[in-house]
């Protein structure tokens, strides 16, 4: 989709929260909208992910200190995780969770869903500036106090 050109001194003057805020509305509304197809939402999604990452190393109270800070929905993560085992989608011991095989089909189904969400934002934008965009938005969130690393 084409957008309109403006002067440098025009975009200067636009307010950052209004436009990161619909960003942000946008990207995580496209991507609620796609994991909802297989009846997921975000914390699902993350929660998959760690454990795919790091199979039967996350308890429940580890995972939701680790998930938490990106919640804004006040998520009831035990939930969550109550979910994925009623579904066979991950299992759960003294040793932590684990994801199955139906686990890891649907993690890969919607990883393929946000890929599409991913592609279509990076539309018409090179990977230099979708980088300086990151760096700098990273640079307003240190200057405003926050941490502005990536996460580990």
């Amino acid at each position: 989709m084409a957008i309109k050109e403006y002067p440098q001194n025009e975009l200067a003057a636009q307010p950052i929260g209004a436009w990161s805020g619909e960003t942000y509305r946008r990207v995580v509304g496209a991507i609620r909208a796609e994991l909802a197809v297989e009846d997921l939402t975000q914390p699902h999604w993350w929660t998959l992910n760690h454990v795919a990452g790091r199979p039967g190393a996350w308890t429940r109270s580890a995972l939701i200190e680790r998930l938490s800070p990106y919640d804004d929905q006040d998520t009831d993560f035990d939930g969550v995780f109550d979910d994925l085992l009623n579904r066979g989608w991950i299992t759960e011991d003294a040793e932590g969770l684990t994801l199955t095989d139906a686990g890891a089909a649907g993690r890969l189904r919607a990883r393929t869903r946000n890929r599409r969400v991913h592609d279509r934002v990076h539309e018409g934008i090179t990977t230099a500036d979708y980088v300086t965009t990151v760096n700098v938005l990273r640079r307003m969130v240190a200057n405003l106090g926050g941490n502005g690393n990536l996460p580990d």
